[in-house]
C-alpha cells in the first residue's frame, strides 16, 4: 500500500507567474507572506513578492525561522531590491519578519500549525486575526482561501470567512483560480469601490 496521500497538492495560481505560483503552491508561509503583502498593489505583485523573496535569499522555499532570525536592515534591502517586492518594501520587511517572529514563537515556526487542531471555523478565524499584520477582512479572506482552495475545512469555516467564503463569489484573493476569475475579482474590487465612492458623494 503507497503511503503518499492521495490528495493532491493544491495549485495556485494568486500571482499569474509559473514559478511564483509553483512556491506558493508547496509552501504555506508563501501563501501566507503573499496574503500579508496584499494591500495596497496589485493582487498578482503581492503574491509573486514570496517568491522574489526567496530567490534574493537563495533559497527555493522560505523559512520562518531563518527570516525571524535575519538581520532587519539586510532583510529590508532583499525587499527594496530593484524591482522592490511592494510599494513599501521597507515596512513590509518589518512586518515580514515580525510575522515569521510570531510564527516560531507560538507555533515553532510550523504555519501549518495554525490551522491544524482548530475545533472550527471561528477558532480558525481567532487564530488568523492573532497574527500580526491580519485584520478581520485579511483573515476572513485567508481563512476563505485555506477552505476554497488548499483543503482546509473545520466545521462552519464558510460562515466564519464571511461574504469571502460563499461558493461561487468573485471577492477576493480566495477566489482566484486563473486570469478570468482574477478578471472577475478585480471587476468586483472596482465596483465595491465605485460604490463607496458614490456613498460619499454628497
Amino acid at each position: 500500500m503507497s503511503s503518499r496521500s492521495d490528495t493532491p497538492a493544491p495549485e495556485l495560481h494568486l500571482a499569474q507567474q509559473p514559478e511564483a505560483d509553483a512556491l506558493l503552491s508547496r509552501s504555506p508561509l508563501a501563501t501566507l507572506v503573499g496574503m500579508l503583502l496584499d494591500q495596497q498593489v496589485p493582487m498578482e505583485w503581492a503574491f509573486s513578492g514570496p517568491y522574489t523573496i526567496a530567490v534574493r535569499m537563495g533559497r527555493d522555499d522560505l523559512d520562518a525561522a531563518e527570516i525571524a532570525a535575519y538581520d532587519p536592515e539586510a532583510f529590508a534591502g532583499l525587499l527594496k531590491e530593484k524591482p522592490a517586492v511592494h510599494r513599501y518594501p521597507g515596512s513590509m520587511a518589518q512586518r515580514i519578519q515580525t510575522l515569521c517572529r510570531y510564527l516560531v514563537d507560538e507555533y515553532g515556526g510550523d504555519v501549518t500549525a495554525v490551522w491544524q487542531g482548530v475545533a472550527d471555523g471561528a477558532e480558525l478565524l481567532a487564530r488568523l486575526k492573532a497574527l500580526p499584520g491580519f485584520g478581520e477582512q485579511k483573515a476572513k479572506i485567508f481563512l476563505a482561501l485555506l477552505g476554497k482552495q488548499l483543503g482546509v475545512r473545520p466545521r462552519g469555516w464558510r460562515e466564519a470567512a464571511g461574504h469571502y467564503g460563499e461558493a461561487g463569489s468573485y471577492r477576493s484573493a480566495a477566489d482566484i483560480t486563473g486570469p478570468e476569475s482574477l478578471g472577475k475579482v478585480r471587476a468586483h474590487k472596482q465596483e465595491m469601490k465605485r460604490a463607496a465612492k458614490a456613498a460619499k458623494a454628497p
